[in-house]
């Protein structure tokens, strides 16, 4: 439970992590539950959490946890980070809060605090940064209650020493702080240094049959949606028109485009609507026609399903 709720908390607040959590555990109680299951079990689950790769990576590592750990999850830091999608703060959260050891976190609420009490004002993401944070980490370790301490590290920072509007008033570290004294505490950490987020460009066949059915393909190669289920796809309209004819579809009608921005660049996606009279079969394992009482069998985008979810 500590590794799957510290996979799905990264970059996803609480309050949005709790229904999904909750669903996970009730399907997959115990570790090779989830190493038996297929990734469209898995990926289902996980539809709307976003960072797909967390749910694969988490799937894989319990796939190598029945091969190689006897179905349970290892409690050392090298064999931890030596699984997909576990990184030295995840594994040092896993072992702090489920067995106690002594461990140093350095999430996203930790570099914050941090931060803010030393007065770092470099960007914590560099490496020379990370170093320095992670040695304060550790030597402000207890040596005892290590779970507790962990967790309300976490929740100091999620609380108290928010990005915005930190209650400095009821902070206990307020008589030492370093960017209160110096009036930085807006200011600190430092931002990332700024890129602009490039565009790309989509083009979305939605084919449906007289029974509501739609036609999705599986998602291969290296993506932010490999292994889900979406639309047949091209990168423009001329490539979106050889695809409907090579689909086998009537010319459709266009459908109001929208806008998805991932973390690294923003995606403007055009779909349109081509009815059809009957769902073929065509032969491909990685196509399906889908209805929507399926949806939630599948992994779908969150996207890809509010499209699909408000076609007229």
């Amino acid at each position: 439970r500590a590794w799957v709720s510290e996979i799905m908390l990264q970059q996803t607040q609480v309050r949005t992590v709790l229904a999904y959590f909750d669903r996970f555990i009730a399907r997959f109680p115990e570790l090779p539950a989830l190493a038996r299951a297929t990734e469209d079990e898995v990926l289902a689950l996980w539809s709307g959490l976003g960072y797909y790769r967390r749910a694969r990576n988490l799937h894989l590592a319990a796939r190598l946890c029945l091969e190689r750990h006897e179905g349970a999850l290892p409690d050392t830091l090298e064999a931890l980070t030596a699984l997909p999608g576990i990184g030295r703060s995840t594994a040092a959260a896993i072992l702090a809060q489920a067995h106690g050891q002594r461990q140093a976190i350095l999430d996203g609420n930790v570099r914050r605090l941090l931060a803010r009490h030393l007065g770092e004002t470099g960007w914590p993401g560099s490496p020379a940064v990370e170093r320095r944070l992670q040695t304060a980490a550790e030597a402000r370790l207890p040596t005892q209650r290590l779970a507790d301490y962990t967790q309300a590290l976490m929740d100091f920072g999620a609380t108290l020493c928010t990005p915005r509007r930190p209650r400095c008033g009821d902070c206990p570290l307020r008589s030492d702080c370093h960017a209160l004294a110096s009036d930085q505490v807006e200011r600190l950490p430092a931002r990332r240094p700024a890129k602009p987020l490039p565009t790309r460009q989509a083009h979305l066949l939605v084919l449906r049959d007289p029974e509501g059915a739609v036609l999705l393909e599986r998602r291969e190669g290296k993506g932010v949606w490999q292994g889900l289920w979406s639309l047949p796809e091209a990168t423009d309209a001329q490539a979106a028109e050889h695809l409907r004819i090579r689909l086998g579809a009537a010319p459709g009608r266009a459908l109001p485009a929208f806008e998805h921005a991932f973390s690294h660049y923003r995606l403007d996606l055009h779909p349109s609507l081509h009815e059809v009279r009957e769902a073929k079969a065509r032969g491909e394992a990685t196509q399906r026609w889908v209805g929507p009482a399926h949806y939630d069998s599948l992994g779908l985008p969150r996207p890809i399903r509010r499209l699909l979810e408000s076609l007229p």
